[in-house]
């Protein structure tokens, strides 16, 4: 269920909490008061997944964008995070990717619609720095590099990028029939430019999805 984390992926994020609330100089509690689905595993994740980005350097915006895929996608399951006023700026909904063939995913991400190979129409998980802007078909767009070899690093080649569509929005999420994208993270049309403008160039977004794989893997996640 994904109202309920499972006991090791709740340890691990315990585990880090420390390091975590040292380096970035955030509380936890007080970015979980102004949320109403955001669960205190997956942010304790987040803020140590861009905590290590940090350290490389990669990261140019004191912003945190978390995207939680285990969730519905009629639920809001996208935060964007001021990391020094330690306001959450947006809780939106997002649309996830519908896979191959066309049809599968539903509202629920599965493990089989993740993906970063091109041409997949699959999401991928893991951390990402938000590029440059730039105008599209679908008007104004966010570009994603994706960090992490195997899980997201196509993401640029892929064109993944932050993007609007009029499938996402509060009167289709109250009927459950968010729609899915072609593996972009996809947002209301209503709050599309001013979020961008202010996780655009230099922002953490942090895609979860409870994979074991990826938990173990990710150099984002792993203990010092």
């Amino acid at each position: 269920m994904p109202g309920s984390l499972n006991p090791a992926l709740i340890a691990l994020a315990v585990a880090l909490s420390a390091a975590v609330s040292d380096s970035v100089a955030v509380e936890p509690q007080a970015i979980l008061e102004q949320t109403r689905k955001l669960r205190p595993a997956v942010l304790e994740l987040a803020l140590r997944a861009h905590d290590r980005a940090a350290a490389t350097g990669v990261v140019r915006r004191r912003a945190l964008i978390i995207v939680d895929y285990e969730l519905p996608s009629f639920e809001k399951r996208l935060w964007a995070i001021d990391m020094d006023t330690q306001r959450v700026l947006y809780e939106e909904w997002v649309a996830h990717g519908m896979g191959h063939p066309r049809g599968s995913g539903g509202t629920m991400t599965r493990t089989l619609d993740l993906s970063n190979d091109g041409g997949s129409r699959k999401s991928s998980l893991g951390l990402f720095v938000t590029g440059e802007t730039y105008y599209g078909k679908h008007g104004y767009s966010l570009r994603l590099d994706g960090l992490e070899r195997g899980y997201n690093d196509n993401a640029r080649e892929r064109l993944i990028v932050l993007h609007n569509a009029h499938y996402v929005s509060s009167d289709r999420a109250s009927k459950r029939l968010i729609g899915r994208s072609w593996g972009c993270p996809v947002v209301r049309p209503e709050i599309t430019a001013a979020l961008i403008e202010s996780i655009k160039e230099g922002s953490v977004l942090w895609v979860y999805y409870p994979d074991p794989e990826w938990l173990q893997r990710s150099e984002f996640l792993e203990a010092e």
